[in-house]
């Protein structure tokens, strides 16, 4: 009954918003990959809503029953009967009178399964794709046979686009680059590391008081070249989402000074590399919003590049997922956190187990190896072994909840509302 009623309730949303964006009109900017979606998606946000009167995906929206909500302008009714016919009532008379609706909509798209995309495209036409990266091992690869179908199936959005549409994508990334001769549009990369369109370089940690308060980076587009600082957040994903942030500015004709000066009051979401004070003089980077093998690898690197660590521990949960290649990608990340200089390595989940079995034939001490099944208990023992000086990178799929294990160790835990992520009380009570 269950999933009658969702194929009722989607159907229904989907005719909504496909009815509202023939009504309105609306330039679309769609954001796929297989990792950075929701972080590109607000950064992009943050580029252009001083310009332009724009709309984003609220959190990380971007499913069959997502994007009609996000096209809506709806909240998400989670298990409740009521609200969902609610919802319904309200997005028809959304649909018929829309009033001052949003001249740009920024939607976050996914896939979890074979035909996802294929049936948001049926109805969904965008004028900008943003492709942030199509790894080698994508998260939601468990239910495709192998990760080129996940490739396909994303495609068909980069596919979908309209005749005189634009592609915006990571150049750096060469899976992308393999499939460019697919597309007929105008296709403009960003970089980090390849010459491309818009070209960022020089990225750094900004520092106050010995405590990494952000990102900073130069980016360059013809003879143009800004500093672009990102606060909150650290990495080369926030270089990389800023870029592209850039890239679609452009289209809209904000200038790149502009740009810089929206992402400099960029507030990141919670979970994405957030920095946090922790207990007894520690530093938490809060990366828990979800995890996959190459997200993982660049957190790994951002920990290694942090100056002034007294110690680094590394919490890494179970990465979900990832089917036929779980145990090989947990082993290869266990060598991965050797690689990156981790002082102490804390595992939570059955999966894991590989991770600590990795990083233990490639030379990081037992007795710096700590197991947990329970992400609870990781939180209350982990407390008794910060020290100061510590940088603590928290990080793991959603399912492991290891937001818990942040709220433990965080020096704030009373804030914990507004800096972590699911914390509405819907999470709350799983």
């Amino acid at each position: 009954m269950k999933s009658v009623f969702k194929k009722f309730i989607v159907s229904v949303l989907t005719a909504e918003a496909k009815l509202l964006l023939q009504r309105t009109q609306p330039k679309i900017i769609a954001v796929t990959g297989s990792v950075g979606k929701t972080s590109t998606k607000d950064a992009i946000y943050t580029a252009i809503k001083n310009h332009v009167h724009a709309r984003k995906s609220e959190k990380s929206f971007n499913s069959e029953i997502g994007v009609p909500l996000s096209v809506l302008g709806l909240p998400n009714a989670w298990n409740n009967p009521l609200l969902w016919i609610k919802n319904i009532i309200e997005g028809f008379f959304i649909a018929l009178f829309p009033g001052t609706y949003p001249d740009v909509l920024v939607l976050e798209t996914g896939v979890d399964r074979p035909g996802d995309m294929a049936q948001l495209t049926s109805w969904l036409k965008p004028d900008i794709v943003v492709l942030t990266r199509l790894p080698d091992v994508p998260v939601h690869v468990e239910y495709f046979s192998r990760p080129e179908e996940v490739v396909v199936e994303k495609m068909r959005l980069v596919h979908a686009l309209k005749p005189d549409g634009v592609l915006i994508y990571n150049h750096d990334d060469m899976i992308i680059q393999n499939v460019l001769d697919e597309v007929r549009q105008q296709a403009i990369g960003y970089s980090r590391y390849l010459p491309s369109h818009y070209n960022a370089s020089a990225d750094r940690l900004v520092y106050q008081d010995d405590m990494p308060t952000g990102t900073e980076f130069e980016l360059s587009h013809l003879n143009e070249s800004v500093t672009i600082r990102v606060p909150g957040t650290l990495g080369t994903s926030v270089v990389y989402m800023a870029a592209a942030a850039a890239a679609v500015a452009a289209q809209l004709d904000i200038p790149l000074a502009e740009v810089a000066k929206s992402l400099a009051q960029h507030t990141p979401a919670p979970g994405r590399m957030r920095v946090l004070l922790g207990i007894k003089g520690s530093t938490i980077i809060d990366d828990t919003y979800n995890s996959s093998p190459v997200a993982v690898e660049s957190a790994l690197q951002t920990l290694q590049e942090y100056k002034g660590a007294k110690r680094r521990i590394a919490v890494l949960g179970d990465m979900l997922e990832l089917g036929q290649f779980s145990v090989r990608e947990h082993e290869r990340i266990g060598e991965r956190v050797v690689a990156s200089g981790v002082d102490m390595l804390i595992t939570v989940g059955v999966r894991s187990r590989k991770t600590a079995e990795g990083a233990l034939e490639h030379g990081l001490s037992e007795k710096h190896i700590l197991q947990y099944e329970q992400t609870e208990r990781a939180g209350r023992e982990l407390q008794n072994l910060i020290k100061p000086g510590d940088v603590i990178l928290v990080k793991a799929s959603q399912s492991i909840r290891a937001e818990k294990i942040v709220e433990e160790v965080m020096a704030e835990p009373e804030k914990a509302s507004q800096q972590l992520v699911r914390q509405d009380r819907d999470w709350k009570r799983r």
